[in-house]
C-alpha cells in the first residue's frame, strides 16, 4: 500500500512565492518618454540632485563636528538643531524634489516621541525609502555602521544620530536594544525609524519582521508606505533592474508619488513585552491589514539562498523556501540549507530549478520502478510532476529522514547480505538489485564502487550505513519497495485463499 504523503498546513506554499523579484515593463509610449526625458529633463534633474547634496553635506559635517564625547551621546541641541536642521532638511527634500518626488501624501497623524519612540515602517522596497526619513525632519534610523563612513551620504546619516549596528560585534543586538530603550526613557531624542523587514521586497506582501524594534518593549507607531505610480520605477529587489537603471528611469518620470500613512500607536501588552516575536507578528498583522497585503515567512536568509542558487547556475527563485518557517518546523539551519541546495543542484541536471523523476532515478542510480515513483510522488507535494527545492527539503525531513533509522539500515544490510558473511559482495548487491529494481550489472558495479569506500571489494556495515546517511532518499525507496512486496504477498495469499474456497 502506498504511504500517505505528509501534508502539514503549516508547510503550505506561501501565497506570494517570490517577494524579491521586480520587473519593469515599458510600453512604446514609456520608451518614447524615457528617450525624450533622457536628453532633456533627466540630466538637469541629476545636476540639481548633485548640487543639493553638495550644499547639504558641509552643513551636516559642521553640525556633527567639534563635539565632545559627552555631547556625541546627547541629542543635537542649540544652533546645530534649531538653525542647521531646518536648512539641511530643506536641502535634503530638494534632492528628492529635483528627482521628481514633488508631493508626499500623508494620512493619519504622527505621534510625538513621548508617545512612540520607534516608527516601524514597511514595506521596505527601495533606496527611495530614505524620503520618509527626510520628510520626518531627518529623524534617526537604525543602520549598518559601515554606511557612516560613506562619502557625503555617511555624513548626512551621522546628522540623523543613527543607532549603528556592527554585525561583526556579537553584542551588537543587545547594544542596539539598550540604546533604543535609553533614548525612549531619556526623552529629547528624535524618533527612531526602523524598517523591520531588513531587506527590500516588491511590496506584494510583508515578510518576517526582525525583532530589533520590538525587543525594547516600548510603544511603536506603524508607518505604511505606498508608491501609487502607474509605472513602478522605484522598487529595487534582489532580482530585477539595478540601482542605476531604476534611478535613471525615475528621473525620466514626470512625477513620482509617495504616500505615508501613520497608523495608531501600538502599545505592547505584558505578554508582547515578554515575547518580542509575538509583538512583531501582531504589529505586522495590523500593517498588512492596512496595506491590504498578505504576510509570509520569507526572510533575509531566503535572499542569501537566492544568491547561492544563482552561483549554482539555478534560477534565483529556486532558493526561496520561507527559511524561517522551515527552520522552526523542521529544525534545519542556514548552513544545512546551503548544503542541501548544493545537493539539489547536483541532482537537477538541467538547471531548471526542479527535479524530474528521471533525474531522481539517475541520482539514486536505480531504474524508474514503482517504488521509486511512489517516493517521488510523496516528495512532489503539489502533484506537478517535478520536485522543487522547497519540496525536496520537506521530503527529506518528513519522508526520508524518519525512516532512515538504524533499524531500517540494519534491515536493509541484512537483506543485501544474503550469504550472511557480515559484508555485502558485489554479487549479493547485484542479485538483490536485479530482482528488486531490474538493475543492470554495469549500474550495480558503479553503485558498489561508491559504497565500498576502502575499495576492498566488500561493503561492511559501517560503509553501508555511512552511504545510507549521506543519501537518506534510499531509505524511503527501500521502505516503499518493502511495502509493495508486502502488498503483493498479501494479494497473492488472498487470491490463493479465494481459489481454495471456490474449489471447495
Amino acid at each position: 500500500m502506498k504511504r500517505e504523503i505528509p501534508r502539514q498546513q503549516s508547510l503550505i506554499v506561501p501565497e506570494i512565492q517570490n517577494p524579491f523579484v521586480h520587473k519593469v515593463h515599458l510600453g512604446y509610449l514609456d520608451m518614447i518618454q524615457v528617450a525624450f526625458m533622457s536628453v532633456t529633463i533627466a540630466p538637469l534633474r541629476l545636476l540639481l540632485v548633485g548640487i543639493s547634496l553638495l550644499l547639504a553635506w558641509p552643513l551636516a559635517a559642521l553640525a556633527v563636528s567639534f563635539r565632545s564625547k559627552e555631547e556625541q551621546n546627547q541629542p543635537l541641541s542649540g544652533w546645530r538643531n534649531y538653525l542647521l536642521r531646518p536648512i539641511i532638511s530643506f536641502l535634503s527634500r530638494c534632492v528628492f524634489f529635483a528627482g521628481g518626488f514633488h508631493h508626499v501624501s500623508v494620512k493619519g497623524v504622527r505621534a510625538p516621541p513621548t508617545e512612540a519612540a520607534v516608527l516601524v515602517t514597511a514595506p521596505h522596497s527601495s533606496y527611495f525609502d530614505a524620503l520618509p526619513v527626510v520628510f520626518l525632519d531627518l529623524t534617526s534610523v537604525v543602520a549598518k555602521a559601515g554606511i557612516a563612513s560613506a562619502p557625503i551620504f555617511g555624513t548626512l546619516l551621522k546628522f540623523t544620530q543613527p543607532v549603528l549596528v556592527k554585525r561583526e560585534d556579537p553584542n551588537s543586538r543587545q547594544n542596539t536594544v539598550k540604546e533604543i530603550q535609553n533614548r525612549a526613557q531619556a526623552g529629547g531624542w528624535p524618533q527612531i525609524l526602523i524598517f523591520p523587514e531588513g531587506t527590500c521586497t516588491n511590496r506584494s506582501c510583508l515578510i518576517s519582521f526582525k525583532l530589533g524594534a520590538f525587543h525594547p518593549g516600548v510603544p511603536v507607531q506603524p508607518v505604511c508606505l505606498r508608491y501609487p505610480n502607474r509605472l513602478d520605477t522605484v522598487t529595487w529587489t534582489w532580482e530585477g533592474p539595478g540601482v542605476f537603471t531604476l534611478l535613471w528611469l525615475t528621473l525620466c518620470q514626470f512625477n513620482t508619488r509617495l504616500e505615508i500613512e501613520y497608523l495608531p500607536v501600538y502599545t505592547p501588552s505584558e505578554e508582547e513585552k515578554a515575547d518580542p516575536k509575538l509583538f512583531a507578528n501582531n504589529v505586522r498583522k495590523v500593517m498588512a491589514e492596512a496595506l491590504g497585503v498578505p504576510v509570509t515567512d520569507h526572510t533575509y536568509d531566503d535572499c542569501r539562498l537566492m544568491m547561492k542558487a544563482r552561483k549554482l547556475n539555478l534560477p534565483m527563485e529556486s532558493g526561496l523556501v520561507e527559511f524561517q518557517k522551515l527552520h522552526k518546523k523542521l529544525g534545519i539551519s542556514v548552513d544545512d540549507m546551503h548544503t542541501l541546495l548544493e545537493k539539489f543542484s547536483s541532482i537537477d541536471l538541467q538547471g531548471k530549478g526542479v527535479i524530474t523523476v528521471s533525474e531522481f532515478s539517475k541520482y539514486l542510480q536505480v531504474p524508474e520502478s514503482q517504488s521509486l515513483k511512489d517516493v517521488f510522488a510523496m516528495y512532489d507535494r503539489d502533484g506537478s510532476g517535478s520536485i522543487d527545492f522547497r519540496e525536496y527539503v520537506i521530503g527529506l525531513s518528513l519522508i526520508s529522514a524518519p525512516v532512515n533509522t538504524d533499524s531500517t539500515i540494519s534491515l536493509a544490510f541484512q537483506l543485501f547480505d544474503s550469504s550472511k558473511q557480515g559484508y555485502i559482495s558485489e554479487e549479493d548487491l547485484s542479485h538483490i538489485l536485479y530482482n528488486s529494481f531490474a538493475m543492470l550489472d554495469v549500474d550495480v558495479a558503479e553503485l558498489f564502487k561508491q559504497i565500498d569506500a576502502d575499495e576492498d571489494g566488500k561493503i561492511t556495515y559501517g560503509e553501508f550505513k555511512a552511504f545510507a546517511e549521506k543519501r537518506p532518499e534510499y531509505a524511503a525507496v527501500f521502505m516503499a519497495y518493502q511495502e509493495l512486496k508486502k502488498d503483493d504477498t498479501n494479494g497473492n495469499a488472498t487470491t490463493e485463499t479465494e481459489g481454495h474456497v471456490k474449489s471447495e
